[in-house]
């Protein structure tokens, strides 16, 4: 049974959270905390960031399951960085918007990861859950004791 999507999807929402972080750097920014020699490091957490969510992505499609969120999944993906993280791609996106935030260098885009965690929880992790909960029952309240949402 495929449900109908609950607002924006994750990349939807780092996409605008990006954007509001960008907003700020030039609307409002608070001060400067980093200056151009942390250039590459933006770059390489942005990098990074893209090959945590790219690796399980990949892992989805290895498993014949679908990425995309509150439709149903056909399996449980438990090994890889799922063995760590309940939400790798999650987590990859996070350390993207902390790659924005250097490269923008100044400390207003640093706000924007506080603000993408408790939104993608609530509009989205929350349900993703409860869904994964009822179509795999034990095997994922057995992972949910072991593997954190987060990290």
């Amino acid at each position: 049974m495929m449900t109908k999507t609950r607002g924006p999807v994750p990349p939807v929402i780092l996409l605008l959270t990006i954007l509001g972080g960008i907003g700020l750097h030039y609307w409002l920014p608070l001060m400067p905390v980093l200056d151009e020699s942390w250039y590459k490091a933006g770059i390489a957490l942005i990098v990074l960031g893209l090959l945590v969510v790219i690796g399980p992505a990949a892992a989805f499609r290895r498993a014949a399951t679908t990425i995309i969120p509150f439709h149903d999944s056909s399996a449980l993906v438990v090994s890889g960085m799922y063995r760590y993280t309940r939400n790798p791609m999650y987590v990859g996106m996070v350390v993207i918007l902390i790659g924005v935030a250097v490269l923008l260098g100044d400390l207003s885009p640093f706000i924007m990861p506080f603000v993408f965690v408790p939104v993608l929880t609530v509009r989205v992790i929350k349900h993703e859950e409860k869904m994964l909960e009822e179509r795999f029952g034990d095997d994922y309240r057995e992972m949910k004791k072991t593997v954190r949402r987060w990290v």
